[in-house]
């Protein structure tokens, strides 16, 4: 793993001005990966609960710019937290904070800049998604504690990654009901799995500085508890697509995000990390497969 680190300082940001581009890396621009990841549990609810196509495409919109602000934020609001821990680490070394190339003064202003276009969406909504988005924020604010006091970081990141599931669910029906809270329950396990997937990037390093993962925790039982994570998301799909009254379509559609999944538990190999990482990215796919079950389950 010497030398490993997935920051990408090619490709579109390096053609931005020389002063922007610590913000870019700051809030993972270079890696859309994970604005995806957080965007993906909102785009399920969205199309589940079964509105209007005018209504369904304004909230994928404002989901959609939504997920890049807060994530954004989100990194910000870790890599402040972490910095110092960064600097321990081959694969964040280079991350603005931890490198010196921006200061706290810095992040501060821009994660207010961000957290501004996140409430200028978040006005647009219901009442009910209103406060949720509000609660959203200590879940965010807080998941960077989870490394220093639990094995479980990855189960605090899918109750944060999984939010936009009643979060999309209540913008969309103005309500939470089974079917939402069964689809919030399959994102968490969804994301429960593959964070720990990207988090043996770091096992060696964290194992050094005392970071706890279930990365660290499994180890080389990673691939059954990964199989557990998968298995239980699609049971719980399934059950969501049931609730809201989905048809068949639906479950036969289900089969493609669970034959990806099956194929990340099968050719995982936990000491390559940038295999590691790009099994990690496959989650886009899979979860663009579950929308395209959602639509599908619609006809």
């Amino acid at each position: 793993m010497a030398g490993w680190t997935d920051i990408a300082l090619d490709g579109w940001v390096a053609r931005l001005p020389s002063a922007w581009r610590p913000f870019a890396l700051l809030a993972r621009l270079d890696r859309p990966i994970g604005a995806w990841l957080l965007f993906l549990p909102g785009l399920w609810s969205i199309l589940l609960a079964g509105i209007s196509s005018a209504r369904t495409v304004w909230l994928v919109a404002l989901f959609g710019v939504g997920s890049v602000a807060m994530r954004g934020a989100g990194c910000v609001v870790n890599d402040m937290w972490d910095r110092d821990m960064d600097r321990r680490v081959t694969r964040t070394a280079g991350r603005p904070l931890a490198s010196g190339a921006l200061r706290m003064r810095d992040a501060t202003w821009f994660l207010a800049a961000l957290l501004s276009v996140a409430l200028a969406i978040l006005l647009q909504l219901n009442g009910l998604a209103q406060a949720l988005g509000v609660g959203s924020l200590a879940l965010v604010a807080l998941y960077p504690l989870a490394k220093r006091v639990t094995w479980w970081p990855q189960a605090a990141l899918g109750v944060t990654f999984g939010w936009g599931a009643p979060m999309g669910y209540a913008a969309a029906a103005d309500t939470l009901d089974p079917a939402a809270l069964a689809l919030y329950a399959a994102a968490f396990a969804w994301i429960l799995g593959y964070d720990t997937i990207y988090a043996h990037q770091d096992r060696e390093d964290d194992a050094l500085i005392g970071v706890r993962s279930t990365a660290r925790l499994f180890a080389g039982t990673t691939r059954p508890f990964l199989a557990t994570c998968y298995a239980a998301m699609l049971g719980l799909l399934a059950l969501a697509g049931g609730l809201a009254g989905l048809s068949a379509w639906f479950f036969a559609a289900l089969t493609l995000p669970a034959a990806l999944l099956a194929w990340q538990v099968a050719t995982l190999d936990i000491d390559d990390p940038a295999g590691c990482l790009r099994r990690f990215h496959w989650n886009r796919e899979a979860g663009l497969l579950v929308v395209a079950a959602i639509l599908a389950g619609r006809l």
